[in-house]
């Protein structure tokens, strides 16, 4: 399920029950939040994005399962860029990013398997800066990539450890709106 706070922890509402219908998970895994409030889910074992009004009313969804364009295998975190007209989603098992339209028209994808600039290994997150920049968590390279928002590579930063700047298995991450990466 869903669960909906206001700022200072009050319960406000929830919406999504178990199982594979419209409205319904199996492991909802990442929530974003369009400027015109629209609720993305990421709906990992149901191998899709499902995607909510406010109040949590259900309107529409998009993937599968597979390897083509706009099929997922685990989607992980999902972003809306600032002007809420693209919608990307860390396709976990795929190793790679994969963005639509508001409605989950398939616009594009960037990303393989590796260690190299662009490519993945494991990208568990999804972040977009207000200036339009994605940062992917990519997890099992223990690493932040940076790209602009058709894909290029711009830069990157982490790797394997305990210290400052570096990661063991990165999760999440959020980039607040002066920027700051979390």
């Amino acid at each position: 399920r869903i669960q909906a706070f206001a700022p200072d922890g009050t319960f406000l509402r929830r919406w999504g029950s178990a199982g594979s219908g419209e409205g319904q998970f199996d492991k909802p895994s990442r929530v974003a939040v369009g400027s015109d409030g629209t609720v993305y889910v990421s709906d990992y074992y149901n191998y899709r994005i499902q995607y909510f009004d406010a109040a949590g009313t259900y309107i529409g969804q998009w993937g599968s399962v597979g390897t083509g364009p706009g099929q997922f295998n685990r989607p992980g975190g999902v972003a809306v860029a600032p002007d809420g007209k693209r919608i990307y989603v860390a396709d976990q098992y795929h190793d790679r990013i994969q963005f639509f339209d508001q409605g989950g028209t398939y616009l594009g994808q960037w990303g393989a398997t590796g260690s190299g600039p662009g490519q993945f290994a494991f990208p568990s997150d999804v972040a977009v800066a207000p200036n339009g920049r994605v940062y992917v968590a990519d997890n099992n390279n223990h690493r932040i990539q940076v790209f602009d928002a058709a894909g290029r590579f711009l830069l990157e930063w982490g790797g394997e450890g305990s210290g400052e700047g570096q990661f063991a298995s990165l999760g999440g991450m959020a980039v607040a709106p002066d920027g700051t990466v979390y």
